[in-house]
């Protein structure tokens, strides 16, 4: 018997729950497939089926789930609406089920995760394994491994952030979403531009979970977005060791344009706010990166 073949979208969600869906559908005996890095044909497939304000990161999802849409039998679509009344989502991880399910022919296994009303991702995950014919006892244990795997991983990538942030290096904190970071068109240039400079890099995400919420506070007591307090909260753990600070985002984001604009205001760090509108406009932060990092340069020196 042919095994059930899961398609996995590399952009937004699978930035923050991609190595644990990978994982629990691994231990339930699917193929999992996730899409390449992202690259120009992607994103430019993504541009047909977009809207045109959308945001480059939600274009480059649509590229994604075009590539999988003939090669798997299903994609993994979550719809995240809070973790919290404290902890909101931006709208884009609300509405993308409903707008890739209007767009695309695909059979999507959806779950939502919503703690004001109980809805949380084991059972939301629980409720598709059992749409799939798995047995109870076989999905809770494959859940329960992929959540330890996972804890596995980020302890040993936040242990890394930490022991560069207390290094001698010449170092930056890299603020931004993991799906703009780290993504291959977006995120990449960058990353690659800062370490041709010798600049250590500090990741925004990498940092306990639970001490960035209480962090946040000090640049902001009102924000109630999950991971724009993650990143206020990395700003205030990180600003007595980093040397500048990089801001990445997606235009036309809203949330960001708030938290950083905020974050700028009270912090007394040299920082660049890189906001990407186009694959295209790539090309012209070179410049503005090898600047930047001449400032942090003379800034170590004196």
């Amino acid at each position: 018997m042919d095994k059930i073949k899961i398609g996995l979208p590399r952009a937004i969600f699978n930035y923050y729950c991609g190595d644990m869906l990978s994982r629990f559908f691994e231990y339930l005996g699917c193929d999992v497939i996730v899409s390449p890095k992202t690259n120009k044909e992607i994103y430019s497939t993504g541009v047909k089926y977009a809207n045109d304000e959308m945001c480059s990161a939600m274009k480059i999802y649509f590229g994604h789930v075009a590539y999988l849409q003939d090669k798997v039998d299903y994609i993994v679509i979550p719809r995240i609406d809070n973790f919290g009344i404290d902890n909101q989502m931006c709208t884009n991880f609300m509405a993308l089920f409903d707008i890739i399910r209007n767009t695309f022919n695909v059979n999507i296994l959806n779950y939502n995760i919503d703690y004001r009303k109980n809805k949380k991702e084991y059972d939301g995950l629980f409720i598709i394994a059992k749409k799939l014919n798995f047995k109870e006892k076989f999905i809770k244990t494959a859940y329960i491994k992929a959540k330890k795997d996972l804890k596995m991983l980020n302890k040993v990538k936040i242990n890394e952030n930490y022991h560069k942030l207390l290094s001698k290096n010449k170092k930056i904190l890299l603020v931004g979403h993991p799906y703009v970071v780290y993504d291959n068109l977006l995120g990449r240039n960058i990353i690659e531009l800062l370490n041709k400079n010798n600049i250590e890099i500090i990741y925004s995400d990498l940092f306990n979970k639970d001490l960035l919420d209480k962090e946040s506070l000090y640049i902001s007591k009102t924000n109630y977005f999950k991971y724009s307090k993650e990143i206020l909260g990395s700003i205030n753990i990180a600003r007595k060791y980093v040397d500048g600070i990089v801001f990445l985002s997606s235009f036309p984001c809203s949330l960001d344009a708030i938290s950083n604009e905020l974050a700028i205001l009270k912090c007394d760090l040299p920082c660049i706010n890189i906001i990407i509108d186009d694959i295209n406009s790539i090309t012209g932060i070179d410049s503005r990166i090898e600047s930047f990092c001449d400032i942090i340069e003379r800034k170590k020196v004196c």
